[in-house]
């Protein structure tokens, strides 16, 4: 299996250096991060009013499968209507994922 990353270091107030943004690739699947400070909610589909499968933990990093429009939703990345389909019957609303775009970054959702 290969894996590729990407990262920029950036140095702290304390004098350690972390990596920011990274972008890792696995056999193709890019995962991107989450919004930092957030516990993100994974719905069953692509909206608030559909059942909690999950809560994804601080610092998480999703893959994003596909894409679809459903429920609009404010977050600290912006207001979308965008859900990234993660696993099967797994959607997280884009307004938390750092995309680094406003659109569709793959596929959309079959």
């Amino acid at each position: 299996m290969a894996i590729e990353e990407t990262a920029d270091t950036v140095a702290t107030t304390d004098g350690t250096d972390t990596v920011a943004d990274t972008v890792e690739t696995t056999a193709g699947a890019i995962t991107y991060p989450v919004a930092p400070g957030y516990q993100l909610n994974v719905r069953s589909g692509p909206g608030t009013n559909y059942r909690l499968v999950k809560v994804l933990p601080y610092n998480s990093r999703v893959p994003i499968r596909c894409q679809r429009h459903g429920q609009k939703v404010s977050g600290p990345y912006g207001t979308s209507d965008i859900w990234d389909n993660i696993a099967p019957g797994q959607y997280v609303s884009d307004a938390y994922v750092k995309t680094g775009s406003d659109g569709f970054v793959t596929v959309p959702c079959g």
